[in-house]
């Protein structure tokens, strides 16, 4: 284990190495001058290429991506340009709003798809097969903005019961941009546990717990759903990753102060030290779920060696 926690890790420094590499490349390719806009629309030729000296932005690519690396390494994200803050204290700020969503959006997607999928393989009546299917196709037709756009007219303005954006009402505004989350993405858990249970359901010791009387529930909850969870921690985990990156379009849709909304204006503001930081934040989440994912896989399941 130890073993390939080392060499999972040296893959992830790698990963990381190149996103940040492909991302600055971009960022410095995009034809658009960041010392301008800093300057402003009417400043002098000779103060915008004054700015560009100072934030070295006039040297070769190599060695402003040396420099970045550099600093980067030490833990230095550099300042943002529109803001002047610190790139990573100003994202550490925003994780806890991120997580917060993460979380609880992911706990509504995986309750609510995964209960609907095991309801829809354990059942025999085609009745709510069909309603599980066409649950699973609403969620995944409908656009995560449009339903965020739905519940908060219901809830927010139609019946003002809970809080129209932003997380100033405290917990109670988690609420509907959790259940956005999880309804969007609930459909994909239950067609993914839908098939993984009825695949299961086929193993021979399955039908022999059956023919030993055991009631279709205990085979259903204790022998199957168990056995069929592998790809479920795939997605769980997998997800959270992303996710922990920003949920650009709710945290949009709900003005919340997350990591997404953060990366989202550094994108309309040139501003390449937290385009690059909020790039970088989101890889590292992705990379660590990946290695979760393989940890709990032999926890799962201990035929599985790493």
């Amino acid at each position: 284990m130890l073993l390939f926690l080392v060499r999972r890790l040296g893959w992830s420094v790698v990963v990381l190495l190149l996103a940040s590499l492909l991302t600055f490349f971009i960022g410095y390719k995009v034809p658009a001058d960041p010392a301008r806009m800093i300057a402003g629309p009417n400043a002098s030729v000779a103060t915008v290429r004054s700015i560009s000296h100072q934030l070295g932005l006039d040297q070769p690519f190599a060695r402003q991506y040396g420099r970045f690396l550099g600093h980067a390494l030490r833990g230095d994200l550099g300042r943002s340009y529109k803001t002047e803050q610190q790139v990573l204290p100003t994202i550490l700020q925003r994780f806890p709003y991120t997580l917060a969503l993460a979380l609880s959006g992911l706990l509504f997607e995986v309750l609510i798809g995964a209960s609907i999928g095991l309801l829809a393989a354990g059942t025999r009546l085609r009745a709510v097969d069909g309603l599980a299917s066409t649950f699973v196709l609403l969620t995944l037709a409908v656009p995560s903005f449009w339903l965020g756009i739905i519940l908060l007219y219901v809830f927010g303005y139609l019946y003002p019961v809970l809080p129209l954006g932003g997380a100033d009402a405290g917990a109670i505004s988690l609420l509907l941009p959790a259940i956005t989350l999880g309804l969007s993405g609930a459909g994909y858990y239950a067609r993914v546990s839908r098939a993984s249970l009825l695949e299961v359901l086929g193993e021979d010791y399955i039908r022999t717990a059956r023919a030993k009387g055991v009631s279709p529930g205990r085979v259903m909850v204790k022998h199957a759903f168990k056995n069929a969870l592998r790809p479920l921690v795939t997605m769980t985990a997998l997800d959270l990753g992303v996710l922990l990156g920003g949920a650009l379009i709710i945290e949009q849709v709900f003005g919340w102060p997350g990591i997404g909304t953060l990366a989202w204006q550094a994108v309309q503001n040139i501003d390449l030290p937290m385009i690059m930081g909020t790039v970088l934040f989101s890889a590292l989440c992705i990379v660590l779920a990946n290695i979760v994912v393989d940890v709990v896989y032999t926890l799962i399941d201990p035929r599985i060696t790493v």
